[in-house]
């Protein structure tokens, strides 16, 4: 018999966290996942041509690099080769008419960056940092908690209700506003934009209720942690950690498919593969899982009430997600040369074009005009490509799944597919959006590769029909409500059984918090 203490199905950064942790702590632990080697979607190939070497899917982790899980693991990671490169100039914003601003790391600089575009918004993106200053500690904090434990539930009261009075605190009503209305008293259009843009990588919308918090928290992480990227690709954190689990004792199987968590007596005994091996666990299974497969495959055989099932079939997803790397003889030549430093900047041409391709998008319409964010890893990482060459990622979000229709009315989406026709004809429409921002855009491409929805949806099964986010962000879904109402936090209905990944808080990208929680639980037992 094959027994474990923890059995991980799936192998996601955050269950490679996990497991460094538990394998630390002397538990035996095996990590199950389908694919043929661990991370998910830290992934690294030469898409392309040979010798450079692309991000396929995640790419920077300003999230993971200040979070516990990093400063507590990193001196084991860095012995396995794990090294980050940064930059000091994380985000900015392109405007199709030129102008051009940037997100420093240091206060001061901001400062100075909106008093150039616009006499008197320094003091006024002061005062918004101001406002949040008495909350950042405690909010961050939750960042590493589980919601629906005691510890967080007198952070929770403390962020939600005035200090000594009756009324809601001014954070509770920054919960319900949008991205859209935070930003309203800057007056250059242009901060408007670099700013508010950056919720739609949070699976949120500049004017949707809610989005609005996530304006200074973005802000405030990109100045705290930069955009560094590993030496080498993204992959490198999972081969770090894989590699540390792996001296500690632990076992990672691939080309391994989970179909069932085995359930006796309301307690998980082991899993099931689909080619019929069991494993089984003494003490947890943990699932890189979103609630619909968890309810409806993982756990189909066991008994769950209904209402928790019928709330995991209603389990939604978000739209998609369309990554172009292109493989470049030259780097990028910016008009504005401080982009040589900026780590991922979006081009737009403003708030409301912006929101107007992301309303086009819900409407399961290719945008006419995208807006999106691009990253040339090779400027910090020259390791990428061949000397003198370069790497570039386009990443246009808020895309629909399965479109229906073109909003310019020039592509034949035909039966909704990502068809070779169809993705080509849009990365033609994307890339005579970058040739408005970077001159020689197209002209130094050398080779390029597409990744659509489908293909994340193939992937990876917790992207659903292809949200890179693991399920739609809005508040139906979020915080207490996220993964399920009926489930609160990362631990299921069988009490042994626990979530971690996009799914669940504190959501999607590389930020190792859900893997830390659930590894600070199991540790507790």
């Amino acid at each position: 018999m094959e027994k474990f203490d923890v059995i991980l199905i799936g192998s996601g950064h955050n269950a490679l966290i996990a497991a460094a942790y538990l394998t630390r702590a002397g538990r035996s632990v095996l990590i199950l996942e389908k694919n043929d080697r661990p991370g998910g979607f830290l992934r690294t190939e030469e898409l392309t041509l040979p010798g450079f070497k692309h991000d396929v899917f995640a790419a920077a982790h300003p999230l993971f690099t200040t979070g516990p899980a990093y400063a507590e693991l990193r001196e084991d990671l860095e012995k396995r080769g794990l090294r980050y490169l940064n930059t000091d100039l994380p985000t900015g914003v392109s405007l199709e008419d030129g102008r051009t601003a940037v997100l420093p790391t240091a206060f001061h600089a901001l400062m100075e960056e909106a008093e150039r575009l616009s006499p008197g918004d320094g003091a006024t993106l002061a005062g918004m940092f101001e406002q949040l200053n008495p909350y950042v500690n405690d909010v961050f904090g939750l960042f590493n908690m589980d919601l629906s434990s005691p510890e967080a539930t007198p952070i929770i009261n403390r962020l939600l209700h005035e200090e000594g009075g009756a009324g809601y605190s001014s954070f509770a009503v920054s919960l319900v506003t949008t991205a859209r209305n935070t930003v309203s008293s800057l007056h250059s259009p242009v901060t408007r934009a670099m700013l508010a843009s950056w919720v739609t990588h949070l699976g949120r919308t500049p004017d949707e209720v809610g989005s609005g918090i996530w304006v200074p928290l973005t802000t405030m992480a990109l100045m705290g942690g930069g955009m560094p990227i590993p030496e080498g690709g993204s992959e490198k954190l999972a081969q770090a950690l894989a590699q540390l689990i792996k001296d500690q004792g632990g076992e990672i199987l691939t080309d391994t498919l989970v179909e069932r968590i085995l359930v006796e007596n309301g307690k998980a005994v082991g899993v099931r593969t689909a080619k019929g091996r069991k494993f089984f666990a003494s003490q947890a299974v943990v699932a890189t899982t979103t609630p619909d497969q968890l309810y409806l495959s993982l756990l189909k055989d066991t008994e769950i009430s209904p209402p928790l099932r019928a709330q995991a079939e209603k389990f939604r997803y978000g739209r998609g997600c369309v990554q172009i790397h292109l493989a470049l003889s030259e780097p990028p030549k910016w008009p504005d040369e401080r982009f040589i430093r900026v780590g991922q900047p979006h081009l737009t041409d403003g708030l409301d074009g912006f929101t107007l391709a992301i309303a086009q998008g819900a409407a399961d319409l290719l945008p006419i005009k995208p807006t999106f964010t691009v990253d040339c890893s090779t400027n910090l990482d020259p390791t990428r490509a061949p000397a003198g060459k370069a790497i570039m990622r386009i990443q246009v979000l808020e895309v629909p799944v399965r479109p229906r229709g073109d909003a310019a009315d020039h592509i034949d989406v035909r039966e909704g597919t990502w068809t070779k026709d169809l993705t080509e004809r849009f990365t033609e429409r994307v890339l005579e959006v970058v040739s408005n921002h970077i001159p020689n855009i197209p002209s130094a491409i050398m080779g390029k590769y597409v990744v659509t929805p489908d293909k994340i949806a193939r992937f990876n099964p917790n992207s659903g029909p292809g949200d890179p986010y693991g399920g739609a962000h809005d508040l139906a879904q979020s915080y207490l409500f996220r993964p399920l109402p009926g489930q609160l936090g990362h631990q299921t209905a069988i009490p042994n059984v626990y979530m971690l990944g996009a799914a669940t808080w504190p959501g999607h990208g590389v930020n190792g918090g859900s893997g830390y929680i659930v590894a600070k639980k199991l540790l507790a037992q």
